[in-house]
């Protein structure tokens, strides 16, 4: 496994690789949990050659947010990387994607103002250049991202349509841990009595799927029954719990086609999102 620090060596790199070689790419900020170890084993099994980034990109980070205190496990998670035989790691410092303040942003303005851009302005905006730049260095053919960030998934969509890169964004379902907590690097801040009550995000989906199971439709009804779950852990501190198109993030009234029920709410201090889709059975 080759450890690239520069966009020189990592162009030069991937350059350098049979041009019939299928490249699939895992972006990460690192802290790597099984989430992102099943997106590195969804590019061995679609693509000749893998590589991933780390690189805990500060553009997407807010003022107040926990950038400096973002876990940062690079050599366990390189040892992570090679066990699952992942071929090229990029691994810049911030000064090297970022030598001056950046003047020029990638934004996707439909979108990115909404259920997380919405509490964090700026932060898809932030993720959408870092994804453009990481594109433009590792060019690679598929690129594979977690359904857990359903909102940066359908943004990254958008702007790799809108934008032409000859990219395939593949969509990697939610890793859960056996009690259901969606894996996140954040979930290292919890402590042990957040850690249990912050199963609540989970518990008002599987609430919301079960009274969709049972008929209910009405968007409104199904987040209102969503939220009784959440008011019964009163540590628990709602951001949003929304009802959207999966591909547009756009509100809807009914469950109709791509229907993605989305929450974000904080445990203690640290914010947590998790999300499910409405499909009749």
């Amino acid at each position: 496994m080759k450890i690239l620090r520069t966009i020189a060596e990592t162009r030069a790199a991937r350059h350098a690789l049979d041009e019939r070689c299928r490249v699939g790419f895992v972006p990460t900020m690192g802290a790597l949990h099984e989430g992102h170890l099943s997106l590195v084993r969804a590019a061995k099994e679609q693509c000749d050659i893998v590589a991933a980034s780390i690189f805990v990109n500060p553009t997407q980070f807010g003022p107040a947010e926990d950038f400096n205190k973002y876990p940062r496990t690079f050599e366990h998670d390189c040892e992570l990387l090679e066990k699952e035989g992942v071929d090229l790691v990029f691994a810049p410092a911030p000064q090297e994607m970022y030598p001056k303040e950046p003047v020029t942003w990638v934004t996707v303005e439909s979108l990115s103002d909404k259920l997380c851009g919405r509490s964090r302005p700026g932060h898809f905006r932030g993720v959408t250049t870092v994804v453009s730049k990481l594109f433009h260095i590792v060019e690679p053919d598929v690129a594979f991202f977690g359904q857990k960030d359903a909102a940066q998934l359908a943004i990254i969509r958008r702007m790799t349509k809108d934008l032409n890169f000859p990219v395939d964004i593949v969509g990697c379902p939610i890793v859960r841990e056996a009690d259901g907590l969606a894996m996140s690097s954040r979930n290292t801040y919890l402590s042990p009595e957040e850690r249990k009550r912050a199963l609540a995000l989970y518990h008002c989906l599987l609430e919301m799927k079960k009274q969709f199971g049972n008929g209910e439709a009405d968007c409104a009804k199904l987040i209102a029954a969503g939220k009784e779950v959440i008011l019964q852990e009163s540590s628990i501190r709602l951001d949003y719990l929304e009802i959207v198109d999966a591909d547009t993030l756009d509100s809807l009234q009914s469950v109709t086609g791509n229907a993605l029920a989305a929450v974000a709410a904080f445990a203690g201090n640290t914010r947590l999102i998790d999300n499910a889709f409405l499909v009749s059975a």
